[in-house]
């Protein structure tokens, strides 16, 4: 199973590429990022984004036992208040794989997930899926800066060499 040292470096390393995609989205012009796009759940590359963050931040919730999924539009309304809740969010993210012994991220207990089920789930792999998810995400915020015009160059891919 994975060390807290480990998750922490695929954390970071994952983060540097949802980084590179965030400053290459600086170069479009704000309301390009709040164009909708059809065929996409979260429509937009902010909202892209920000579920990335809010989804890590929700699994977080979900290992110390906190329901956090509510959503604020205020922190996906500009890259800057992306950024800001973001850092937030990998701050706790951090904080809360740090806490955890090598026992307790290998243990299976019983976590609380929406809807009140509560399900069997190994700590590490919680923190694992919060980044596979992330790259799930950056696929189709690539595909949506195709759509406006301006391809993310390569290099988004998880970082081997970092």
């Amino acid at each position: 199973m994975f060390t807290a040292d480990d998750l922490l470096e695929l954390h970071r390393r994952t983060q540097t590429s949802v980084q590179k995609a965030i400053e290459h989205c600086e170069d479009f012009a704000p309301e390009a990022l709040h164009v909708e796009h059809a065929g996409f759940g979260y429509p937009t590359v902010l909202r892209q984004l920000h579920h990335v963050a809010g989804a890590e931040r929700y699994w977080v919730g979900v290992l110390e036992g906190r329901m956090l999924d509510d959503e604020h539009d205020a922190d996906f309304a500009s890259l800057q208040a992306l950024r800001a809740y973001r850092e937030c969010v990998l701050s706790a993210t951090r904080a809360a794989i740090a806490r955890l012994s090598p026992e307790a991220l290998a243990t299976r207990r019983p976590m609380t997930v929406w809807g009140g089920r509560v399900v069997d789930l190994v700590p590490a792999l919680v923190v694992l899926r919060t980044q596979t998810h992330a790259y799930q995400h950056l696929g189709q915020v690539t595909a949506m800066c195709r759509l406006l015009g301006r391809p993310v160059p390569p290099g988004l891919d998880f970082p081997l060499g970092a």
